[in-house]
This record gives C-alpha cells, sequence and structure tokens, in this order.
C-alpha cells in the first residue's frame, strides 16, 4: 500500500507544481497549439487557443515514470514485466503522438502525421509489447498476458492457439493490435476540449488501479492458478499490485496535470498525450484480463469515436446526410449552443458513471463465483 499511496502522491506533485518549469520551456520551443476551427463552428473560443503551449502529454508521461519507480523504491516493491509493458505502450504511443505533434508544430499546420501512418506506429509499438507479454511466466507459469479473449477474466474457449500455433499467434497480435489502435485513437477523437480527456482518464485509469488492487488481494497462486476446470474465484494476473501501482502513478499525474489543463486550458496534452493514455488504457485492460470490460470502463472514449464511426456511416448510407451537426460527439453539442466547460463537466460525470459501473460488473462477477 505504501508503493501506491507513494506513486500517486509523487506523480501529482510532479505535474501540480513541475508543469509551469515545463510551459516556459515549451514557450521558448516554439511548441504553440495550432487551431484548425470549422467555419460552421461559431465558437470565438477556439480560435483565442491559438499558441497556448502543447505537447503537454510529455509532463504526464514523465511524472508517471517519476512517480512509478519511485513508489515502487519506497515499498521494496521492484518494477516487474508487467509494469514495464504498461509503460512501454505509454511511451511508445505518446513518441508516435511526439512526432505527429511536431510536424504540426514545425509545419504551422493542423496536420501532421496521416491516419493511417499513426497505425502503423502504433502496431510497430504494439507487436513487441504482444510478444513479450504472452513471454516470461512467473514460478506458476503466469505470463504478463494471455492467448485468450477476456470479459472480467479470461473465457476459456476463447482461445487463439486453438487454431495451431501459427494461426493463433497471427489472430493474437492481430487482437492485441486492435485493441491498442482502437483505444489510443478513441482518446485521441475525444481530446477536443479543455480537460476533457484527462479528467475522463483520471476515472477509467482510476477504476484499473482498484481492479488491479482487488485482483492482487484475490490472486491466484500455486495450483489455483493452473486449474482450469475449477473457475476458481481468484485471478490468474502475472503482477496484479505492480499494474496498480503504475495505473495509480498514471492517476496522479493525470490529476496534477488537469489542474493546468482545466478550462481555460494553459496547456493542451496534444497527440503526444491522448495516445499516451490510450496506451496506458490498453496495457491495462490486456494484462488484467478484462479486454471487453474495458469497452464500458472507458465507455466515454467509446462514445466519442463511435460518434464519428456513426457520423460516416450514415454520410455514405444516406448519401451526404449528417446525423450529428458535427462529430465527435462534443461538437455537436458545441454546435448545439452548449457551453465548453458544461460539456466537459458532464463528459466527466459520464466517464465516473461508466467506470464505476465497469467496477461494480467487475465485482459482481467475483460475488458469483465464491
Amino acid at each position: 500500500m505504501r508503493s501506491l499511496l507513494t506513486a500517486a502522491a509523487i506523480s501529482l506533485a510532479f505535474t501540480l507544481f513541475l508543469t509551469p518549469v515545463f510551459l516556459r520551456l515549451f514557450r521558448r520551443w516554439g511548441w504553440g497549439q495550432v487551431i484548425r476551427t470549422p467555419e460552421n463552428l461559431h465558437n470565438p473560443s477556439h480560435g483565442e487557443k491559438r499558441g497556448t503551449p502543447t505537447m503537454g502529454g510529455t509532463i504526464f508521461i514523465v511524472g508517471t515514470i517519476v512517480g512509478y519507480l519511485v513508489g515502487g523504491y519506497t515499498g521494496n516493491n521492484p518494477p516487474t514485466i508487467s509494469g514495464l509493458l504498461v509503460l512501454w505502450l505509454m511511451l511508445g504511443f505518446g513518441t508516435v503522438g511526439f512526432i505527429d505533434d511536431y510536424m504540426k508544430v514545425r509545419q504551422q499546420r493542423s496536420l501532421g502525421l496521416s491516419g493511417w501512418r499513426k497505425i502503423v506506429g502504433q502496431i510497430l509499438v504494439l507487436v513487441p509489447f504482444a510478444i513479450v507479454a504472452l513471454n516470461f511466466p512467473n514460478q506458476w507459469g503466469q505470463t504478463p498476458a494471455s492467448p485468450y479473449i477476456s470479459v472480467f477474466r479470461d473465457v476459456p474457449v476463447l482461445s487463439f492457439m486453438v487454431l495451431g500455433p501459427i494461426l493463433g499467434w497471427l489472430l493474437y497480435l492481430a487482437w492485441i493490435s486492435f485493441i491498442g489502435t482502437a483505444f489510443s485513437n478513441s482518446v485521441n477523437v475525444s481530446d477536443g476540449l479543455d480537460g476533457l480527456a484527462a479528467g475522463a482518464g483520471i476515472f477509467v485509469a482510476g477504476a484499473y488501479s482498484l481492479i488491479a488492487f482487488w485482483q492482487f488481494n484475490q490472486a491466484c497462486w500455486g495450483g489455483e492458478a493452473l486449474s482450469a476446470t475449477a473457475q476458481p474465484a481468484c485471478y490468474a494476473v502475472r503482477d496484479p499490485f505492480d499494474l496498480a501501482i503504475v495505473s495509480a502513478a498514471f492517476v496522479g499525474a493525470l490529476v496534477g496535470f488537469l489542474w493546468w489543463n482545466a478550462p481555460k486550458a494553459k496547456v493542451f496534452m496534444g497527440d503526444v498525450g491522448s495516445m499516451a493514455i490510450g496506451g496506458v488504457l490498453a496495457a491495462m485492460a490486456i494484462l488484467t484480463r478484462t479486454e471487453l470490460l474495458a469497452v464500458l470502463v472507458a465507455g466515454v472514449y467509446v462514445i466519442a469515436s463511435g460518434s464519428v464511426i456513426l457520423q460516416r456511416a450514415y454520410f455514405k448510407v444516406t448519401r451526404g446526410k449528417r446525423l450529428f451537426l458535427m462529430s465527435p460527439l462534443h461538437h455537436h453539442l458545441e454546435m448545439r449552443g452548449w457551453p465548453e466547460i458544461t460539456i466537459v463537466v458532464r463528459m466527466w460525470i459520464i466517464a465516473g458513471l461508466l467506470a464505476v459501473s465497469g467496477v461494480g460488473f467487475f465485482y459482481v462477477e467475483w460475488l458469483t463465483r465464491t
């Protein structure tokens, strides 16, 4: 518990007190936000945001790493392969986002990497993650990830490896790539208003810290971990406590960052931040064996990306008609005349309700097995 609390506190203090220092550096380097406001979105506040320091995601990425390492050291909990995998996906996706942001700032255009180039970059990060996650078993044979599709835990009948090692590995890599790119781009789509993505991320990452900590308290050890027929109430997750630590560090870093990112934002997270958030959430979903449950826990991001998908599908089916005034959903609400702060706070409320609901279903599933 000491590691958990220390990680969160150090990360929070890092981003809360050191963000002004980073902002002075960002201004010196010319890292100002490039804004492209559509003509049909009559919101002068968007134009006022031009020049606000961006790439602030680098701040909470560094804060998370510092908090995680200090928290583990103070509690005598050295880093595990699971925790390092979360950091890998956070850093890897953040790097892809950083390249995209830097191209925008350098060229002073709102167009950076194309959509497909982002996806290729994300897959290049996800493939080594997936390979390592299915290796490095502990003394009970538990690997960080598993070749099963999971809801609250692995579903025994949904194994990729029943199709043979070659086809099984290919499908497993495709599944992990889909989860990672879907979550990363969903968070990226939702990052359109001050504080929306960061505030929602606090609820979602906080829910995953609770889930991982509960899995640690109810972990399978020894023969229990190898029992596929008994369906025990315990969880065969490799390093649940370390996952709880890294998630708590991420929550603390986001809370400190939100102090400066809340409306009216003094700094934007940029794609480096939104993609890093997606990377952490994808990694936590995969490594806690709750991949499908993550659709509910991170439902606020699913709503944002889902509204974009619905808009495009409806546009093609109806040959030019639009379901929303503008997608994603938060821009539709802006065009309906909702104030930005109202949209952001209500999205936070939705994010909290969905995250709590996910944790609640997770706990109820455990009760049915005890």
